[in-house]
């Protein structure tokens, strides 16, 4: 086994949980993932390492999810859960106002620039509730049109813009107290 092999093989687990989180189905998300990494290895070439191997692995995984969802876009997704916790209520105040206003962010633009700031955002997605999880990923990172969601996960328009709603009230709050409000060490 060559050595991109093994670097491409030791994603795998990284890939799996994504597609996992993605698809809800087991054996959609070996197959996205088993023809991503058949993907990478039938041409090792197409990697030019201008990118981490990882973030080339998803942008190719990306796409195998898209196949997946649009393949078995006739088959029923049924969405179990949902926090249904009211944020609005909680974060917002009757007149529509911020209860407590959020920290100011001090420079959102230098923050983006920062790959720690990626890895909070990633765990902050990570640790959203599962279908709030899926749609914030099937709208802002697999760029699904709202059509194919709705279609996908069986939900109407208005379902979805309540689900994006609260992933990004979480995602904010989750942002604003693990990166933007916590200590720096640097």
């Amino acid at each position: 086994m060559s050595d991109f092999a093994r670097q491409v093989e030791g994603l795998r687990p990284q890939l799996i949980r994504f597609a996992r989180s993605q698809l809800r189905n087991e054996a959609w998300a070996e197959d996205a993932v088993s023809d991503t990494l058949l993907a990478a290895l039938e041409k090792p070439q197409a990697f030019a390492g201008q990118s981490q191997l990882k973030t080339w692995l998803v942008g190719i995984l990306k796409h195998k999810v898209v196949d997946q969802l649009r393949k078995h876009s006739r088959e029923a997704t049924v969405l179990v859960d949902d926090d249904g916790e009211d944020l609005d209520e909680l974060l917002f105040a009757a007149d529509g106002h911020w209860r407590e206003p959020p920290a100011i962010w001090a420079s959102p633009e230098a923050s983006l620039g920062q790959r720690e700031f990626f890895e909070v955002l990633q765990a902050c997605i990570d640790h959203l509730p599962a279908v709030q999880g899926r749609v914030f990923m099937m709208r802002e990172w697999l760029d699904l049109e709202t059509d194919e969601i709705c279609k996908e996960l069986q939900i109407s328009t208005t379902n979805l813009g309540v689900l994006l709603h609260r992933a990004r009230l979480r995602l904010r709050e989750c942002l604003d107290l693990r990166w933007f409000q916590a200590p720096r060490t640097t």
